[in-house]
């Protein structure tokens, strides 16, 4: 089973982008579909975006459309969440998960490990 870390949060005002990296231990990153969740305070675990096992397939929530991407790269076990054009409303915690299926999940229980989290803050 891998060992999720995020990385890449912080403070950016309204406008701004924003890359996260989730770094994965384990030889098996490649058999993992990989999504990014958020949450924010007072709310539920949100999704934001998903990637098939080979990146080839993607997936993302209505309101990061055309604004966020997700990628990977298997050979450094690692899957990114580029944010741009940053709204206050994008303020949370975000997670990176992995789950063993081929589907591009959306719900946060369909996910079995999870990183910390990293904060990131948007200022308006």
């Amino acid at each position: 089973q891998v060992q999720l870390i995020e990385s890449g949060g912080g403070l950016v005002q309204a406008g701004g982008s924003l890359r996260l990296s989730c770094a994965a231990s384990g030889r098996t990153f490649s058999m993992y579909v990989m999504g990014w969740f958020r949450q924010a305070p007072a709310k539920e675990r949100e999704f934001v975006a998903a990637i098939s096992r080979g990146g080839t397939n993607t997936n993302y929530a209505d309101s990061v459309k055309g604004r966020f991407t997700i990628s990977r790269d298997n050979a450094k076990n690692t899957v990114y969440l580029q944010m741009n054009s940053l709204k206050p409303e994008d303020t949370a915690v975000y997670y990176c998960a992995a789950q063993g299926t081929v589907f591009l999940r959306t719900r946060a229980r369909d996910y079995d490990v999870w990183g910390q989290g990293t904060q990131v803050t948007v200022s308006s």
